[in-house]
């Protein structure tokens, strides 16, 4: 069997090669039309053609999302947009409308994998698609292990199963909602987060109803064992630091296990980077038990910003020791930070020397998007994309991890 794939969403060209780099084999990407994620930056077909371009020279894949609930008007014009976007070199497409489906395979030799905007919960379902030449299946995110594996026992075709990130309040994203409330259809691409929002509760606490984040990190070895093709991670819209670690950690979870080098104590490094990086709670849902209340917000829900991602590495002169960045958040000198890179390099150093862009030395970088220096003596190549984050504060002696 073929080791199981990690699949990264991309929002925009940066992303995409950022998550690839960071140990993804496959992204998923919305284009200009027909995707789930209007409010993402997307792909023009330039850009579609460079991911895929960067993608192949490093052996992995992109997919393209068409899922949106067509319309009519949305019909005029998919077929020439599928042909231009197969010319630019997608692997494959992730479509729900069954005309999508029939026409795809008929016209192109490209693969055709089924989103989990259509539901698909059940292994005649399932078997009925395959039969309509569909070669993947996304399958519903509310699904135990137990049925996720006779679906796979009984069909023998890959599916993918969602293992970190947003939850919607509805079944497999096919939310009304934000229709209703808004007037901005989800299944169009126009979701407004309805399931978020804080509603007034007759002189109560506010109510709401989203849903914890999922998360199945401690799980991962029997999704593999069980015969999952994919390893879906949502978050088209999230931060390249957020990217860059979730994708990162996964990679090591993964390839510890096939190793059979994944020990209580690497998994407990690993979940709290997880952790760290979410700005919700999260839960595994529905893998081992009907979803509850435990999995839900309802009052006194908070999501608070992360600050732990303090850099974007531009550039490291070894000679020199001079490592250039884009700062995302405050720091000073004294602070204990980390460098962590694309090939899993881990480094903590303290900042004992911090320069502004023209070279004066200064005590605090405090301008997000500026470019700073840092003096840093590592043995080891610092490739661009490389991330800096928070480990100390000399202000508090807070611990961070």
């Amino acid at each position: 069997m073929d080791k199981i794939e990690l699949l990264s969403p991309a929002g925009d060209l940066e992303r995409l090669k950022v998550t690839l780099l960071y140990g993804a084999d496959a992204v998923y990407i919305g284009g200009e039309k027909y995707s789930l994620r209007a409010n993402a930056t997307n792909f023009s077909l330039e850009d579609i053609r460079e991911g895929c371009q960067f993608a192949h020279k490093l052996s992995k894949k992109v997919y393209l999302t068409l899922n949106i609930v067509f319309h009519n008007e949305d019909m005029e014009e998919v077929e020439k947009y599928i042909n231009d976007v197969v010319l630019c070199g997608i692997d494959a497409f992730i479509v729900s409308d069954p005309f999508l489906i029939s026409y795809i395979k008929s016209n192109y030799q490209v693969e055709v994998h089924l989103s989990t905007q259509n539901s698909t919960s059940n292994y005649e379902a399932v078997s009925f698609f395959k039969n309509e030449g569909i070669d993947r299946v996304v399958l519903a995110r509310e699904l135990s292990l137990l049925e996720i594996k006779e679906i796979i026992d009984k069909t023998l075709i890959d599916v993918e199963v969602f293992i970190h990130g947003a939850m919607c309040t509805c079944f497999s994203g096919r939310c009304a909602l934000s229709n209703y409330v808004t007037n901005r259809d989800a299944n169009r691409g126009g979701c407004a987060q309805i399931c978020r929002f804080a509603f007034s509760n007759d002189g109560y606490n506010d109510f709401t109803f989203a849903t914890k984040d999922n998360n199945l990190a401690d799980y991962i070895g029997d999704l593999i064992d069980i015969g999952v093709a994919s390893l879906k991670v949502e978050g088209r819209m999230r931060s390249l630091y957020y990217l860059a670690t979730v994708i990162g950690t996964y990679r090591e979870i993964i390839d510890n296990y096939y190793n059979n080098s994944l020990t209580e104590e690497k998994m407990s490094i690993f979940k709290k980077r997880l952790d760290r990086v979410a700005n919700r709670e999260t839960s595994s849902h529905y893998l081992l038990k009907e979803a509850d209340y435990t999995d839900q917000y309802y009052t006194g829900r908070s999501e608070v910003s992360n600050q732990d991602y303090l850099g974007q590495v531009i550039s490291y002169n070894k000679d020199k020791k001079l490592l250039k960045f884009y700062e995302r958040n405050y720091f000073e000198v004294g602070d204990t930070i980390e460098l962590f890179t694309s090939s899993g390099e881990h480094f903590e150093f303290k900042v004992e020397k911090l320069y502004d862009e023209d070279m004066n030395l200064i005590e605090v970088a405090r301008h997000p998007d500026n470019i700073y220096y840092l003096e840093v003596d590592c043995d080891f190549s610092i490739e661009e994309y490389a991330m800096l984050k928070i480990v100390r504060r000399l202000k508090d002696e807070k611990e961070f991890l």
